[in-house]
């Protein structure tokens, strides 16, 4: 039988980790190991975690290494087959590890997949069914807020929500970078997607198979935008720009150079006029560039798709 690990990084998760626990102790597939990876949560994330102790590996941060850090830190204490990502504010149906994993074991050339998350607070709505991305390079949750019952068809999908992904271990093995699955000049925000195109342009295939199911609180949307600290806004910012200089291609920038344009000046326009301390995370981009060109290198020289069929999916 093939081997799986669920990876959990917590931060101030004290609200959802045990209705999360209690979901990942029901699956009905064998789990070879839970990993949590604390990254120094202040509230009472890590006295929760006492209660399951006995059943998982706990790695306690001094400092938060944010979801990229963390998860590849969970990634490198395992050798499990499969290794489910797993946000804290997520919970599972019984099957869902099933699912995936038997739709992973069966099509080699599928490095990644996911199930039909649905709002917790709202259970007929989709929260994600995959990842979609435009020829402006933004991605976003598939079928985000549309009825349930409109995602009734397994289907390949550009690539896989972070938020509870089942990614092969013959893929992170062969997209990695520098032993960095997820890109830890990312910190957190958008390192999903840079995996899912990363693996695209390797040559791998990602599914949703809406027979398994999860719920997702995703409590960090609430209060909107304006709510975020500065350093997670600038995170969100910059990430996109740190995915397109590592991945894209120039001649498809070009191709796509109208919507890309669009979009841009009026990305530029609101951050000059409404949060002129933004531009300040260009500094994490220059600061990181000579890291970012050697990953590029890497990332171009792996590369095994067709760049049609990697490039289809923006749309």
């Amino acid at each position: 039988m093939s081997t799986v690990s669920i990876h959990i990084v917590t931060y101030n998760s004290a609200a959802y980790i045990d209705q999360c626990l209690e979901a990942v102790f029901l699956q009905n597939h064998s789990i070879a190991q839970v990993i949590i990876v604390d990254n120094a949560s202040k509230d009472g994330t890590l006295g929760k975690l006492e209660r399951w102790a006995d059943k998982c590996t706990i790695v306690r941060n001094a400092k938060n290494n944010g979801f990229a850090g963390g998860h590849n830190q969970a990634i490198r204490l395992t050798e499990s087959d499969y290794c489910l990502v797993l946000n804290p504010d997520v919970a599972l149906e019984p099957d869902y590890v099933h699912h995936l994993v038997s739709l992973l074991s069966q099509h080699r050339e599928l490095g990644s997949a996911t199930g039909k998350l649905l709002f917790q607070a709202n259970p007929h709505l989709v929260d994600s069914a995959g990842l979609v991305i435009n020829k402006a390079r933004r991605a976003f949750d598939r079928g985000a807020n549309k009825p349930s019952e409109a995602y009734q068809e397994a289907e390949e999908v550009f690539g896989v929500s972070g938020a509870a992904a089942m990614y092969a271990r013959r893929m992170i093995d062969d997209i990695s970078v520098n032993d960095e699955f997820f890109d830890e000049d990312f910190f957190a925000y958008k390192e999903d997607v840079d995996v899912a195109w990363r693996a695209q342009l390797g040559g791998w295939k990602a599914y949703f198979e809406p027979a398994a199911i999860g719920y997702h609180e995703r409590g960090w949307k609430e209060g909107g935008r304006s709510s975020k600290p500065l350093f997670v806004r600038r995170w969100s910012y910059i990430n996109r720009y740190k995915m397109i200089f590592k991945n894209d291609r120039f001649l498809y920038a070009i191709k796509h150079i109208l919507p890309l344009l669009f979009y841009e000046v009026l990305s530029l326009a609101y951050a000059v006029l409404r949060e002129p301390k933004l531009l300040g995370a260009w500094a994490s981009f220059l600061g990181n560039l000579a890291s970012l060109k050697a990953k590029r290198r890497t990332i171009q020289s792996k590369r095994r798709a067709n760049l049609y069929d990697v490039y289809k999916w923006f749309q």
